[in-house]
This record gives structure tokens, sequence and C-alpha cells, in this order.
């Protein structure tokens, strides 16, 4: 392919609009434009590069006994009805209605759809197990789309769902789909890191997200060199060992306009580790309080599993000085015997502790598990700090990093199949609900995650397996005859090999294809000029080396180079 002919409209700056450096970078290269807020158009070099993405994927899910399959993008109101999320999902959900008024909405995901295949045509225990999987665009109405094709409105995605007579069978195949993500990811050239993950508006018992390592990565993960890793909202957190000491009588003090634990702390000449925080929440519109040591936060994804809530909620202040008599501040749980009351793992262990007193202007202190206040529930409910220790091998600190999700494998269990009535029939003729898990990944922001996580000053800097072209072939002087020779044959060896082969025959200095070639980020270059040419040489240049890693080589030893590359890959 040539330069001249393809559409690639480079650009010398990005659009002040563009917040991440994947996002300036792409639309720099010529690989998307932006249409509207979240929306994007994706140029020839991009669909490139998203098309080598789509193909290692499926090869990976069909090796596994995958089966591709395409399912609508307009999904009717009446079946997430049926599983409870037409009004779980909220505003992110994009509704719409046909010229008969019925209600649809565009697919964030597609587990009614795919639910509602298996019972229409799933029967019998002998069709199982079986896994569909497709590419597809998915849309989510983000309140703030951000980060180019990161957290965007639309977007590509490939979705996987497998389904399975029992738990052990689901068992046996998330180890199988978890191994091809992990093959997924070594192709596209990651460094990655798979972590445990709630399971957040999808539901189901287990998961895991696939997280690429970046500084510049959303989430925050943790991880031990053990082998455990979670993101923070999943990560595990230990019962803290405190010091014993003999409990003491309980005394209410007044702490006049002291109402946050670091005031207090000041007036009592104490620290926030004595003290304990109890906070009023909603959860499905039910008043709880839930305790954490003072010196830490509450994890609100942890609390809402435990409770099996929709929905967890701080209370308004009108709720809270019903339920404790007090305004917000001055919340403790003594005397709270209306409400149910969850403690984090450590909050039992804390002796003599203070907290509030249910009363303007008043805390208590000395008090103590059991004898002045239970919990309905103790359970890790708290965020994970930076001092936690590795909840598996309980020896070492957790470490953590920043990363960009790109896939996340779920063990639905029978979420949607009870709610759907998706069933079959065992060796007895029994009905039972078919056992599901659940595979995506984001197609799209694969792309902007590689970036993210290789790039430099210069531009891209593509894995092999995903660039859009493998090999850019430079020529100083194209008009050349003898430099047009040696383009032509390297082209012809490389292109017949499989290779895909960019020739830049633009009548352009060499500082601009050269600058040009650095911002694609074409993982090898071939420069062709006329004084190496004296020699019989080419300029062989990896787009990852530094600027002086140069090579001068024969045109059959940079073929035989580039050739030996991509036989590893």
């Amino acid at each position: 392919m040539y330069f001249s002919k393809m559409f690639i409209p480079t650009l010398k700056e990005a659009p002040s609009d563009a917040d991440i450096v994947s996002a300036k970078l792409m639309i720099r290269a010529g690989m998307i434009r932006k249409l509207a807020s979240g929306l994007y158009e994706y140029l020839p070099l991009g669909l490139k590069s998203i098309r080598k993405v789509e193909q290692i994927i499926r090869e990976e899910l069909n090796a596994i006994g995958g089966q591709e399959v395409s399912m609508p993008l307009i999904m009717p109101k009446e079946m997430w009805e049926e599983t409870g999320r037409w009004s779980v999902y909220g505003k992110e959900l994009f509704r719409l209605k046909d010229r008969k008024n019925a209600e649809f909405c565009l697919a964030p995901t597609h587990e009614e759809a795919i639910t509602d295949l298996a019972r229409r045509e799933i029967r019998s225990y002998r069709q199982l197990p079986v896994m569909f999987h497709q590419f597809t665009e998915k849309f989510r109405d983000e309140i703030r789309p951000r980060f180019g094709i990161m957290r965007s409105r639309e977007f590509l995605m490939s979705d996987a769902y497998s389904f399975h007579a029992d738990e052990a069978d689901l068992e046996r195949y998330y180890r199988d789909i978890f191994a091809a993500y992990e093959r997924i990811c070594k192709r596209c050239g990651f460094k990655f890191r798979p972590v445990e993950a709630a399971s957040g508006a999808i539901g189901g018992s287990y998961s895991h997200e696939f997280m690429v390592l970046a500084d510049t990565g959303e989430e925050e993960i943790a991880w031990c060199s053990c082998g455990y890793g979670a993101n923070s909202e999943k990560a595990e957190c230990l019962k803290r060992e405190i010091a014993k000491e003999n409990p003491l009588p309980k005394k209410e003090i007044e702490t006049p306009n002291a109402g946050t634990i670091e005031e207090v702390s000041k007036l009592l000449n104490s620290n926030a580790e004595k003290f304990i925080k109890t906070l009023i929440y909603l959860a499905d519109g039910k008043a709880i309080a839930v305790l954490v040591r003072g010196d830490d936060e509450i994890n609100e994804i942890k609390l809402q599993s435990i409770l099996c809530a929709n929905e967890i909620v701080l209370a308004d202040e009108q709720t809270v000085q019903k339920i404790t008599n007090a305004p917000i501040g001055f919340a403790g749980p003594i005397g709270l015997n209306n409400i149910q009351i969850i403690a984090d793992l450590t909050v039992p262990e804390i002796p003599n502790a203070i907290t509030g007193a249910n009363k303007k202007d008043f805390h208590i202190k000395n008090v103590n598990y059991d004898r002045d206040y239970k919990a309905d529930i103790i359970a890790d409910i708290r965020k994970v700090r930076h001092d936690d220790i590795c909840p598996r091998c309980k020896k070492e600190k957790l470490q953590f990093s920043r990363g960009i999700e790109i896939g996340h494998t779920f063990k639905l269990g029978v979420k949607y199949s009870k709610s759907m009535n998706a069933v079959y029939l065992d060796t007895n003729g029994k009905e039972n609900p078919v056992v599901m898990g659940c595979y995506g990944i984001g197609v799209s922001r694969i792309l902007a995650a590689t970036i993210e996580q290789s790039h430099d000053e210069n531009g891209i800097i593509w894995t092999d397996n995903i660039a859009p072209f493998e090999v850019l072939i430079v020529p100083i002087n194209f008009a050349d005859a003898k430099t047009k020779e040696i383009v032509k044959l390297i082209y012809k060896e490389l292109t017949d090999k499989g290779l895909e082969v960019l020739i830049d025959d633009r009548d352009e200095r060499a500082g601009v294809k050269f600058k040009d070639a650095d911002l694609i980020g074409i993982p090898y270059r071939i420069t062709i000029g006329e004084k190496a040419l004296v020699n019989g040489n080419v300029e062989f240049k990896a787009r990852r080396d530094s600027k002086e890693a140069v090579k001068l080589l024969k045109p059959q030893e940079a073929i035989a180079q580039i050739l030996k590359i991509y036989a590893k890959n």
C-alpha cells in the first residue's frame, strides 16, 4: 500500500479537547475523528488495527469452542423488565420508542438477548455446554464522555456467553476463558494483570478484570507477588490486630461544634484509630448504621454486595436526625436498637473507643464491643489502604498500580436464567435453570490502552500484532530508479509472506516522513537512502528502539530479520 493512496490525515497538533495521550495521538495519527461528544469515526488506519484485535480475539474464543453470532443492537423493554434491569441500569441506558410507541433500548450489553435465545433453543443437557460470542457496537449514555475512545457513548466490544448444566462445568469453562483472555492480552503485547473485581450492574457471584498496566490508568489495583490481585473496589482487607486494654467505664463528654473525627481528635488529644465512625445509609430505602474505624473509609461496593442491595446511598440530614436524634457528625452505635448495624472486621477489636453519643455536641469515650453495643453483621466493608497486608499470603504488604480495564469475566450462575425461565431437561427429565458465564473485551478500548502503555514524545509505539501495518518502507527519493527497485524487492518478499507493508512514496522531505513514521508508530521501518545504497545497504530500525539504534543491513538481511520476528509471533 502506498502512503499517497491511503487516507492518513496526520496533524501536527491535537484538538484542545483531546484529554489523554491516546486520544491526542490517535487523532494526530489520522486514526479517528470526533463526530460529537463520545462519538468517533474510525479512519482506515484505526479500522485496520481494530480488525486485527478482533481477529486475535476470534481465534482464541473459537479455539475453546466458541461459536460466533450477531444479535440486534436494539432490544425490547419487556426483556429488560424480566431481569429487573430496565430500572436498575439508570440513565446510562439509551431508551427510545418506535412509531407504535413501543419502548426499546440501545444495548449496552446483551445478557437478556442471549438468555432469550437460550430459553427458546436449548432444551436438553445434550446441548450443553455451549458458548456464543459476537463483535458489536455497544451504547452507554455516559454523563461525561471523556478519554477519547476509552469512555465513549458508542464502542466496539467482544462479548461472549456460556451455558452449562451446573456450577462445576461453569467453573471448568471459566478457567478456559480466563486462559484465553490471558493469551489475548499476551498476543496484543500488553503488560497486564488479571484481578478480582466487583460484578456491578452485570451481577453474578465472581468476576475478574483484565487490567493493562499504565500510569494513566483510571483504576487502582492492589496486588502481591504471591499472585493475588484485585481492584480497589474488591480488594479484601484483613482484621487488624490491636493491642488489648482493660475496659474502662464509658463516659459521655461534651464536644461543642466538633462533628468530624479530626475536630474531636484535636479536642480530646486522641488519634483516629481510637474512633468508631458511624454513618447512616439507606439500603434500598431502608436505614442501616455502618461502622468503621475512624481512619478507614467505607467501601460501598462491598457493603452493597453483603446486603444484596440494588442501591446504597448515604442518608440525608433529616433521616440521620430522625434515626440518631442528633445532626450529622454525632452518630454512634450505642442505643441504635431499631436499625440494622453492620460493622467492619476491625471495629469490635477497638478497645475503649470514642464514638458519637447520638446527641448534639456530645461523644462517648471508652466504648467497648459486647458490653456497650453489638452489630448484626461483622464483615470486611472498608476500602483497602496502602499499608494493608496481602489477604492471601498474609505476609507481604500489598503493592498498588494504575490500570486500564480492557476485559471482564463473570460467573453469572442462574441470575438471568431464573428470571427469564431459561431451563433445560437433565438426564432424569427434570427441569433445571441453565448456569451462565459472561465475558467481555473492549475491542476499541484495547487500541487506546495500547497507546497509553506504549508511546513516547514522538508518537505511538504499536505492538507487533495489532499495528495497522507491520513494516514501513521510507524511500528518501522514490523517483530514483535504484531506490524504487529495492523498495519493490522488499515489499514483494514481505507481502508474499503475509505481512502488511506501507510505502511512504510521498514527495516530502525526509524529516517530514520520519516524523509521521514515529507518530503513526508502525513497529519496523526500513529506510532506503542514496548514501546507504552506495554500499548496498538499507537502514533498519524498530520503533520501540532509541533514535540511535539504526542498523545498516543488506536488503535481504533486513527482510530476514523481520520475517524472523513475525515467525515468533
